[in-house]
This record gives C-alpha cells, sequence and structure tokens, in this order.
C-alpha cells in the first residue's frame, strides 16, 4: 500500500516575450530547492482560484499586472516529492504591464526555449521544458 500524501496546488505561468522568450526565475536562498530555476508562481490559497492566485504571485514576485484574460491553461505537472504531491498547471502568458523585476528569487533569465534545458530546475519543473520547447 502506498503512503497517502497531502496534495499542494501550486500555479506557475511562463512568461513569453515577443522574441519567444520564456522567462524563469531562480529559487533564492534559504528557500527548498534554493538555486534552481523554476517558472515563475506559488502556491493557491484556501478559497483562491489558480488565476486569481497567479496574478497575486506576479504581482509579488516580479511586480508585474496581468490580465486573467491573458492566462491561457497550457499543460500541468504532478510530481510527488517526500511530504507532498505537487499539482501544478502552467499557464501561457504573452501580455502583461511593468517591468519584469526580481523581488523574491536571486535571479531572472529569459531563456530560448531550446536552452531551457540548461538550466538546472526542480524535478516537477523538468517535463514541462519539453512542452514549451514543442509549443515555441
Amino acid at each position: 500500500m502506498t503512503e497517502t500524501l497531502p496534495t499542494v496546488l501550486v500555479v506557475a505561468v511562463a512568461l513569453i516575450d515577443v522574441d519567444g522568450r520564456v522567462l524563469i526565475a531562480k529559487r533564492p536562498e534559504g528557500k527548498k530547492l534554493a538555486g534552481l530555476w523554476e517558472f515563475p508562481g506559488g502556491k493557491v490559497e484556501p478559497g483562491e482560484r489558480p488565476e486569481a492566485a497567479l496574478i497575486r504571485e506576479l504581482q509579488e514576485e516580479l511586480g508585474v499586472t496581468v490580465s486573467e484574460s491573458c492566462l491561457a491553461p497550457f499543460v500541468f505537472a504532478s510530481h510527488a516529492y517526500d511530504s507532498f504531491h505537487l499539482l501544478m498547471p502552467l499557464y501561457l502568458c504573452r501580455r502583461w504591464d511593468g517591468v519584469v523585476t526580481a523581488r523574491e528569487h536571486d535571479g531572472l533569465a529569459w531563456v530560448k526555449p531550446d536552452k531551457l534545458s540548461d538550466y538546472p530546475m526542480p524535478p516537477a519543473d523538468e517535463p514541462l521544458v519539453a512542452w514549451l520547447r514543442d509549443l515555441l
């Protein structure tokens, strides 16, 4: 019998610029998986819709404003970590207001899809790279 793990819902986004590059963010020191590159986003709070959570997280983490109509559901990751199971929908977004700024990360990088695999990522983010590479 397999152990039952709590499921954590996290939303993420692939911000795509006019040159077809995708934004990834480096996890800061002191956080789990520090130093790895991830797609921006965060936990969905109880009672919060995934799109609302993503809009909130993008404002907090990157200082940009995104309209819900600019968020397109794309694919999701489902990954078992040691103490929880992560369910992470990935949205695509090509339009936002403001200048992308690292407010909570140790760095940001705009990366061509075929170069995303050059950046070490958390296990849940890794499978999403192939989907983006195929799309873009």
